[in-house]
């Protein structure tokens, strides 16, 4: 399943989060996968999209970084598999 990681820097402090990056990589568990991610111009937000099967290991990663990161997580589908899915209701 994929979801849409929606991250908000505490204080706006992008360094320590990327310091913390450089220095321990991204903290997922094993089965989550990191799947691409923007940042906003302004350091303010950082949008990632993350896939796994169990949503327990979304918790343990949003416990890796929650000293530094508020999180917001939003389960979403493709666009085409959704189209797919009205299709075949039409």
């Amino acid at each position: 399943m994929l979801f849409m990681v929606i991250e908000r820097f505490k204080n706006r402090d992008a360094k320590a989060v990327y310091r913390r990056f450089r220095d321990g990589g991204r903290g997922a568990p094993t089965g989550l996968t990191y799947v691409h991610s923007w940042i906003e111009a302004n350091f303010d937000r950082c949008f990632q999209i993350m896939e796994c099967d169990d949503a327990r290991l979304l918790q343990q990663w949003v416990t890796f970084w929650s000293d530094l990161i508020e999180f917001e997580i939003v389960p979403v589908v493709p666009s085409s598999e959704t189209r797919e899915a009205i299709e075949s209701l039409l």
